[in-house]
């Protein structure tokens, strides 16, 4: 991490926290697959800052010094041998670098469950399982971060785009066409999005006629939506009108 950026000793500090993620949490809520991997160790680290400004007790406290390791090993340069000018961690691969994120989120979700940490720590560990390749456990943790995140986490489309990513990458085309419709419910922000995508791997299922119910009603349930002509061109390729 550069020298301007999160420390450990910020992390308990409160103002520190807010200062740093005011606009972070608005940033990747309007993205997510649109960002998939680019940006995202530094925008979670101050969103792992927003959660944790007001922590007081000290259990937060502690928990924020975990989340500290955690954010270090996400910001770990790929390397065989230290970099100058850069404080690591240093991972011979991405796969090197994905485990240690795994690890340093399950020390989190172990010790500190209940915090805001473990919060992002379960989106986190989904985030490296879905680079691992390991959908089943990718499916996990994002069900994990949905059922302790509040309701109102601005991160929340993440781990549901994240379930229907794990899916369609196992091969389960339903599943994902069911975890897409249901990004588009409980994310209604992204739901034009969400519908494309549900469309695309039904039709990929076979599912055409399904498919083109989707994107022939595009324009009217998603009237202000850009994806417009995405949805019409995809429409024409599958014999629509």
């Amino acid at each position: 991490m550069s020298k301007d950026g999160i420390t450990r000793k910020d992390m308990k500090e409160p103002d520190s926290f807010q200062r740093a993620a005011a606009g972070a949490a608005a940033w990747i809520s309007t993205r997510r697959r649109l960002v998939a991997a680019a940006g995202a160790m530094v925008v979670l680290a101050a969103v792992v800052a927003a959660v944790l400004a007001a922590a007081e007790q000290r259990k937060e406290r502690e928990a924020g010094a975990a989340a500290a390791d955690l954010l270090q090993a996400m910001g770990g340069e790929i390397s065989p041998v230290p970099l100058p000018g850069f404080p690591g961690p240093f991972y011979a691969s991405e796969e090197a670098r994905q485990k240690a994120i795994v690890s340093a989120a399950d020390a989190v979700l172990g010790q500190f469950s209940g915090t805001g940490a473990a919060v992002l720590a379960a989106l986190a560990k989904g985030d490296a399982h879905v680079r691992l390749g390991e959908w089943d456990e990718a499916r996990k943790a994002y069900e994990k971060f949905l059922e302790i995140a509040p309701k109102e986490d601005t991160l929340r489309f993440g781990a549901l785009e994240g379930l229907a990513i794990a899916a369609e990458e196992k091969g389960d085309l339903d599943g994902a066409a069911r975890a897409y419709e249901r990004l588009g419910r409980e994310a209604p922000r992204f739901a034009d999005q969400a519908d494309l995508a549900r469309a695309r791997v039904l039709a990929a299922a076979g599912k055409t006629a399904e498919a083109k119910e989707i994107l022939s009603g595009f324009g009217v349930k998603h009237a202000e939506s850009l994806l417009g002509p995405v949805a019409n061109e995809r429409l024409a390729r599958l014999g629509g009108k």
